[in-house]
């Protein structure tokens, strides 16, 4: 059971970038999945999620209107389209996945990620 994020790097203020979840060892259909951010000296802090039937994703008020979660079952694989990035959008994004339903809360959820790195910078 494996969660491995992608698609981090370096972008320039009013940027995009689309961060991948990809899992392997179970479908990702059974399960709702979040995207959650952290940098150093400050605790997790839950950024996007989805529920098990792809139907519902709730957003962090500072992301949303920016920040876009979907998924493709057929490459078990969620994204998180980010857009209009800024400075304050920088950290390690990492996703997890819960049964206990889509909300923020890092304590709902398990089997995290190694994380992807995001730097918003000019």
């Amino acid at each position: 059971v494996q969660l491995v994020e992608s698609g981090g790097g370096l972008v320039q203020p009013g940027g995009s970038l689309r961060l991948s979840c990809t899992a392997s060892g179970f479908p990702l259909g059974y399960y709702n999945v979040g995207w959650f951010r952290q940098v150093p000296d400050k605790e997790r802090e839950g950024v996007s999620c989805m529920d098990s039937e792809g139907t519902t994703t709730n957003y962090a008020d500072s992301v949303k209107g920016r920040f876009t979660m979907s998924r493709d079952v057929a490459k078990n694989t969620v994204y998180l389209q980010m857009n209009n990035l800024k400075p304050e959008d920088t950290a390690v994004y990492t996703c997890a996945r819960s049964t206990i339903g889509c909300n923020l809360r890092p304590a709902s959820y398990g089997n995290w990620g190694r994380g992807t790195q995001v730097t918003v910078s000019s």
